[in-house]
C-alpha cells in the first residue's frame, strides 16, 4: 500500500478546499486568490430595489472593479454624497434610496463605463 494516496474524499467540517494544495480555502496559501478578484464585463451597473425590504427602496451597485478596503471607501465616499446610510454585501453596495442618477454621475466622473439597469 502507498502512503501517497492520502486524498479526502469527503467531509463537511472543512468545507471548499483549493484544487491545487487540497488545503480548505481559509487556510489556503497559493499564489492564486480564491474569490478575491472581483467578476464581470467591466461594466458597473446601477439599480433600484424595493423587495424584501418592506417598500423601501435602495439603490444597488453591481460590478465595481474593486475589493476589500477600496470598496469600502468608495461605499463611504457615495454615502457621504448622497447623504444617507448604506452598505457592502457580497461586493454590492446597497445605498439608502434612490440615489441612481447622482451615482452615475459620481462613477462616470471617476472613469467607469455605467449603465443604468432594471428599468
Amino acid at each position: 500500500m502507498g502512503s501517497s494516496n492520502h486524498r479526502l474524499v469527503y467531509s463537511d467540517e472543512t468545507g471548499s478546499t483549493c484544487p491545487k494544495c487540497g488545503q480548505p480555502l481559509k487556510k489556503c496559501q497559493c499564489d492564486s486568490k480564491h474569490s478575491n478578484s472581483p467578476k464581470g464585463d467591466g461594466i458597473i451597473r446601477i439599480q433600484r430595489e424595493t423587495k424584501g425590504r418592506k417598500g423601501k427602496g435602495v439603490t444597488l451597485i453591481t460590478g465595481i472593479p474593486l475589493i476589500g478596503d477600496e470598496l469600502k471607501s468608495l461605499a463611504k465616499i457615495l454615502k457621504q454624497k448622497c447623504g444617507t446610510g448604506g452598505t457592502i454585501k457580497n461586493g454590492v453596495v446597497e445605498i439608502q434610496g434612490d440615489h441612481r442618477d447622482l451615482i452615475l454621475n459620481l462613477l462616470e466622473d471617476k472613469g467607469w463605463k455605467v449603465k443604468k439597469a432594471g428599468g
